[in-house]
């Protein structure tokens, strides 16, 4: 059995439930940890009882490191610094665990991940994590990284030193702005292939690690997962998709579905009468918006102009 965390506050609980629903459908014997970010997402999630998952409750968790730096951080950073955290919570809850990757909240699986952990088995490495691969017409490493922190996975013992260097980077120094070649929690990962070249293993095939700066690089029939960066849900009818131009196929194919499992997220919460509350957009605007999708019950598409998608 594989071993999962994931983490995310009230606002994301969409998301996390849609990451939920589509391991329930693809992964079949698994544990999922949920670090609940605010005792809101906590008191809601114990509601929900998710089957093969687990909840930690971070405030009772966060160490004196993480609460002398909590006010000084913005959620979202404050989020990034928590991810290195994040396998730790799950190793000392649980001495049977002796790997866990750690997943986005955002992440949604289309397959079964065998052939990743396959290929990191045989590696013989202790740590394993997944490029980028931009597009190039969307490359950005230089700014956040060669690395994506997205699906990570940590063994116990020998991946430890790895997890702990990068726990206490983020201590130091996680925000959102590029600084001294650091970004947030992502660009400490650019020189772990040399600074940890016994330890970690990158990620060949990269066309099973899917997001929306490579959907115009990579088939999405060959996606293990999609990473749904960027996607805001605006309001109970209107989704953000971001500054990402996403080929057709790979709407019909990746965002019709998970925008299916958002609006079975939303329905679950409202019948809970769990609040909904817009997701900001991200600065800029969106370029795309999808109306009416998250309360349509049609799966059919329909273009109304290249900005615009409707169900």
């Amino acid at each position: 059995m594989e071993n999962y965390v994931t983490l995310f506050n009230s606002l994301f609980l969409p998301q996390g439930l849609a990451l939920h629903r589509s391991m329930e459908e693809k992964l079949g014997f698994y544990r999922l940890r949920i670090l609940c970010v605010d005792d809101e997402t906590y008191s809601y999630l114990e509601q929900l009882s998710l089957p093969n998952t687990c909840l930690l409750k971070l405030s009772t968790l966060e160490t004196p490191e993480l609460l002398n730096i909590k006010s000084s951080r913005t959620i979202g950073e404050y989020c990034w610094t928590l991810t290195p955290f994040a396998p730790r919570f799950v190793f000392e809850s649980d001495p049977n665990v002796n790997r866990v990757t750690y997943l986005d909240a955002d992440l949604w699986f289309r397959k079964h991940p065998k052939v990743i952990f396959d290929e990191f088995d045989a590696s013989g490495k202790h740590v394993l994590i997944t490029e980028h691969a931009f597009a190039p017409e969307y490359d950005r490493a230089a700014i956040f990284g060669r690395f994506c922190v997205q699906f990570m996975t940590f063994t116990r013992n020998k991946g430890e030193n790895v997890r702990k260097w990068w726990e206490d980077r983020c201590i130091e120094w996680c925000y959102a702005r590029l600084e001294g070649g650091k970004f947030g929690d992502q660009k400490y990962l650019d020189d772990w292939p040399e600074r940890f070249a016994s330890f970690v293993h990158v990620l060949r095939d990269k066309e099973t690690a899917l997001a929306p700066w490579n959907a115009t690089r990579f088939p999405h029939s060959n996606a293990v997962f999609f990473h749904f960066h960027g996607l805001r849900i605006s309001s109970r009818s209107a989704v953000s998709l971001g500054d990402y131009s996403i080929p057709r196929v790979a709407l019909d194919a990746l965002y019709i579905p998970y925008l299916k499992d958002l609006r079975f997220a939303l329905e679950k919460l409202n019948s809970l009468s769990i609040p909904f509350v817009p997701q900001t957009v991200p600065v800029g605007g969106p370029r795309r918006i999808l109306r009416r999708i998250l309360k349509s019950t049609l799966l059919k598409t329909l273009f109304h102009s290249p900005e615009h998608m409707r169900l």
